[in-house]
């Protein structure tokens, strides 16, 4: 399925650096489109954008925090994720910029799973990881169970003798 392209961004003064975020749109260099990049906050007590890093090609871009950033990006297909502190992947996705065109991508670390959706809304996850609660509750379960079969493994051992 193919989509329209996104509407160009009329001509602006100044130079725009490529695979730097600005927090107002940005006309797209010749040869460069533009990512516009949405992240929220997510459900954790630190926002999730101020704990990862956000990468395009494995190159970091950095973006302060959530909100929407404005990305230039050279056209062609460029590997788009956010990685954790020590470079895990959280979320990531592909995307194919061409030239002199917006793109949209909107990162959403939910309570469960984190995902991506272009400007259209169709979810372009292509890995998504369980989010840090979904990780913590399994956690505890296993813990849970580990804990209380333990104990009722010994008391059982016990109770024979």
């Amino acid at each position: 399925m193919s989509y329209p392209p996104h509407p160009q961004y009329p001509p602006g003064p100044g130079a725009v650096a490529p695979l730097t975020a600005y927090p107002q749109p940005i006309p797209p260099p010749p040869g460069h489109a533009v990512l516009v990049v949405s992240v929220n906050r997510g459900p954790y007590l630190v926002p999730a954008p101020a704990t990862s890093k956000f990468k395009i090609d494995g190159r970091t871009v950095p973006i302060p925090g959530e909100g929407t950033w404005h990305v230039a990006v050279p056209a062609g297909q460029h590997d788009v994720r956010y990685t954790d502190f020590i470079g895990i992947p959280v979320i990531t996705t592909a995307l194919v910029a061409q030239p002199g065109a917006a793109h949209h991508l909107s990162f959403r670390f939910g309570g469960w799973r984190n995902r991506v959706h272009d400007g259209h809304g169709t979810d372009v996850t292509r890995f998504g990881m369980w989010s840090n609660y979904s990780i913590l509750l399994v956690t505890l379960a296993v813990v849970g169970v580990l804990c209380c079969g333990g104990f009722g493994l010994v008391a059982a051992l016990s109770g024979t003798s």
